[in-house]
């Protein structure tokens, strides 16, 4: 398994993160241990969680996949031997994310609380990676398109609040780094700019969906990677499942997320269906799995630091953490970008 900088941390992740946001619902802390024992045990040293999770999020699971890693760390005395990241929630009606709180969001005595509540969960002392999992402030994400603004609602929290609130956290010992999700190319520019000004903690990584899909990272975000060395931490590289064809033809394989939770309209568009056929055919023509091809397309990215995967079974754990070793070569590039000009961003 490749370690690659996060940032300018110091620190070396692996290029596959294992993420874990099925752990409380569609996994038992038993399947969920399992899943990090083989993690670990196949060189995969990054881990990557939130306060929300397990998804979809509910008051009933919330906080549960964080439990069942630190219930793991407790059992195998290995903390030392993961990089750990988790979320803070950003700006959302989810009022029971805190213990008193009309609406959630990014101000100082929310992300102390946040901290706190997730370090207990996690039975550690300190985080390594404290991302903000998506903006204070309204804008498209989540399956919201990015060709249609969002106007803006009322003032956020100001950026270097925030800043000011992580920089304490970072003081007293309860995060090491702090890094972006769901962001945009001019909040993560801002961010690093008064960063730079104030001499405040910087944004090492930003954890922003990157598939097949959807490569709008690519259309400026991947240019402050490059300069900035803001790494990207490629979320649903499998498009939650529908690179691999599953749900093709209006299928509902039992114990899918579609078929249980049926969130997954973002990728249910009409012109989503043939972009994904086109992959399969690539994938089939260079003897290839789908699942081979979406994730070393996303591993394959110089921008990319670690591709983020999730499994409700060992036997996809497998086949995802696999897919690295993958080939990938020029003919097969061409035909991805043949497909991609085709039919650009069908999912973002």
């Amino acid at each position: 398994m490749e370690l690659r900088p996060l940032g300018r941390t110091g620190l070396k992740v692996s290029s596959i993160c294992l993420g874990t946001m099925t752990f409380g619902e569609q996994n038992t802390e038993s399947e969920g241990h399992a899943q990090m024992d083989y993690a670990l045990a196949h060189g995969i040293n990054f881990f990557d969680t939130s306060e929300m999770y397990a998804i979809p999020p509910r008051a009933e699971t919330q906080g549960s996949t964080e439990r069942i890693i630190g219930t793991w760390f407790k059992a195998r005395k290995n903390r030392d031997k993961v990089i750990l990241a988790t979320k803070a929630a950003g700006r959302s009606p989810m009022t029971w994310l805190r213990d008193n709180a009309t609406i959630v969001d990014h101000s100082a005595a929310q992300l102390r609380e946040a901290v706190d509540k997730s370090l207990k969960r996690l039975q550690t002392d300190y985080i390594d990676l404290y991302q903000l999992h998506w903006p204070d402030r309204p804008v498209s994400m989540f399956g919201s398109t990015g060709t249609l603004y969002r106007d803006q609602g009322e003032p956020p929290i100001a950026l270097l609040d925030i800043l000011r609130a992580l920089d304490d956290l970072v003081r007293a010992g309860k995060i090491r780094h702090v890094g972006l999700s769901n962001e945009t190319s001019w909040g993560t520019m801002k961010f690093l700019s008064l960063s730079e000004a104030h001499g405040l903690p910087r944004m090492q990584s930003i954890q922003n969906a990157y598939h097949l899909l959807n490569r709008t990272y690519e259309m400026g975000l991947a240019e402050i990677t490059h300069r900035e060395q803001v790494g990207l931490l490629a979320y649903s590289p499998l498009a939650q499942g529908y690179l691999t064809g599953k749900y093709q033809n209006g299928q509902l394989p039992p114990g899918a997320r579609k078929t249980l939770f049926n969130r997954l309209q973002r990728y249910e568009r009409s012109e989503t269906a043939p972009a994904i056929e086109r992959y399969l055919s690539i994938a089939k023509q260079f003897d290839l799995s789908p699942v081979q091809l979406a994730i070393k397309f996303c591993d394959t990215r110089s921008f990319v630091t670690s591709t983020i995967i999730g499994a409700t079974s060992m036997e996809q754990l497998v086949a995802n953490i696999a897919a690295v070793n993958a080939p990938w070569t020029a003919e097969i590039e061409a035909a991805v970008n043949a497909a991609h000009h085709a039919q650009p961003n069908p999912a973002p």
